[in-house]
């Protein structure tokens, strides 16, 4: 398919439609590039760094993402308001929206993401699966949507089980659910279609094979609207809680040159088989060495510095060049990993009450610092936390030479992190550096849920005062900090 060429646009403004982190992190890289921005904000926001960072600011509505981040016509009003040549999208809300791609494109507004039509197409899973299967790329062994329990039955005496069923709207884990025994199939079935039609909207579901011994691994992959594709190498996602990435990693622990090649080279012809431009994200599920396409993020991921930290793209300012018409101007042989980069989520959430958010005012925020140490937050002390939105306050982000330096790293820099006033998930971080298998790279989908070793770690790490408010005493937080250097030694002894 051939990418629709544009003339070079300028871009002296950009809205960003997005909050937190993600805001910040795009306003960081417009500054840099001479570029003016704007911030949207609810009224929950308004005393966000994002809005204090912003050139201009628009106040779009009420707290409810509902009623201001995902309506359209607000995000679309305030960039005519402001004069805006651009709207980055960041991810989430309305970053895989075609309909309001299409409605940039009708404004004259410069929509710093994919085209609409190529969204479509990878947006819908079973859509995604066709389009790239087409290209070639190895897709697990699936149905067509089914929309009768009964017609998963045949492909089950087929592919044998356990098998997945999946929603073909939507992401995140919802409406997915393995199904292990035959009697639970039909059950599994209704349940998946009853849940993907309260969350998406359509009860359309499909069932794939189940791939044993799951490694969650994507590829990140960019292209200009000249025709020119490159993909920047892989991320490790597999450490996950109910669906939802914990922990990310580049390079990954299994994957070798010649399979690091042959996974780029498939994620370039998924992505140039629906005419795709901007940046993006093919996922793939990895296996005993075999990989098959999961789906495509047409957007930026929440992960990208990893990828960032490793290979110096910097990708806000590329997407940016790429929605001006510019050609991406390095070779696929320019790309290579260049140590190790692991990205940590903080959370406000609490980890003895099931990890559940914690959304409050933080009384004492110090970011870490040092060698090879990157914070992407969104907060500052004396700022609320509001509670209709992710839980996610910043992403931690190392540097190594080599993996082992960088959970050192790491582990040294989540000890230096003070978040006071909520509880966050630093916890588990720390306990994650200290697993046996997770340091030695023994990776999977499932290795939160198989190691319930880490439940205990964690409320260890709960009851020393790890990740949490110490209050106002300094010598309490430094004494903590030097019983975890003394506990990772003696682990280390031992």
């Amino acid at each position: 398919m051939t990418v629709k060429r544009s003339q070079s646009k300028q871009i002296r403004k950009v809205l960003v439609a997005n909050r937190g982190e993600i805001a910040v992190r795009v306003m960081r890289a417009c500054r840099e590039m001479g570029i003016a921005t704007v911030a949207v904000y609810s009224e929950a926001d308004e005393k966000a760094l994002f809005v204090k960072m912003a050139d201009e600011a628009v106040n779009i509505g009420p707290p409810s993402a509902s009623m201001s981040y995902l309506v359209k016509d607000k995000i679309l009003a305030a960039a005519k308001k402001t004069r805006a040549d651009a709207i980055h999208p960041g991810y989430g809300f309305l970053s895989e929206n075609a309909e309001f791609v299409r409605m940039c494109d009708k404004a004259g507004v410069n929509f710093i993401g994919p085209p609409a039509l190529a969204m479509e197409k990878m947006g819908d899973k079973v859509s995604a699966r066709n389009t790239v299967g087409k290209a070639g790329v190895p897709i697990v062994p699936g149905t067509p949507p089914i929309r009768d329990p009964k017609q998963g039955e045949a492909f089950v005496k087929e592919v044998g089980l356990p098998v997945l069923v999946k929603a073909a709207a939507g992401g995140g884990g919802i409406g997915m659910k393995i199904v292990e025994k035959q009697e639970d199939l039909l059950p599994a079935i209704e349940q998946c279609q009853s849940t993907a039609k309260q969350a998406f909207g359509d009860d359309t579901v499909f069932i794939e094979k189940y791939v044993a011994e799951p490694r969650h691994i994507e590829i990140q992959v960019i292209a200009d609207k000249h025709g020119n594709y490159r993909h920047l190498g892989e991320r490790e996602c597999s450490i996950q809680r109910r669906h939802q990435k914990v922990l990310e990693e580049s390079p990954s622990p299994v994957i070798t040159p010649e399979l690091r090649q042959r996974m780029g080279d498939a994620a370039v012809e998924a992505a140039r088989a629906c005419g795709y431009f901007n940046a993006g994200t093919i996922e793939f599920i990895f296996s005993r060495g075999d990989f098959y396409f999961l789906e495509m993020n047409t957007r930026l991921q929440v992960e990208h510095p990893v990828t960032e930290m490793v290979t110096g793209v910097d990708l806000v300012k590329t997407q940016i060049r790429v929605a001006r018409g510019e050609p991406l101007g390095f070779e696929q042989a320019d790309v290579h990993p260049n140590g190790w980069a692991i990205e940590f989520r903080v959370n406000a959430e609490d980890p003895s009450n099931g990890f559940m958010p914690a959304p409050g005012r933080i009384t004492r925020y110090h970011e870490p610092g040092g060698p090879g140490v990157r914070a992407d937050s969104g907060v500052y002390s004396g700022y609320t936390i509001p509670p209709y939105y992710d839980s996610m306050i910043a992403k931690l982000v190392v540097w190594g030479k080599d993996r082992e330096e960088a959970i050192e790293r790491g582990r040294r820099a989540l000890l230096e992190y003070v978040i006071g006033g909520v509880k966050t998930n630093i916890p588990l971080h720390l306990a994650l550096t200290e697993e046996p298998d997770f340091v030695a790279g023994r990776l999977s989908t499932h290795f939160i849920p198989d190691h319930p070793g880490l439940n205990k770690s964690v409320a260890k790490m709960v009851r020393r005062g790890y990740g949490l408010d110490l209050g106002g005493s300094d010598s309490a937080r430094v004494a903590a900090i030097a019983a975890a250097v003394q506990h990772h030694q003696a682990v280390s002894a031992g």
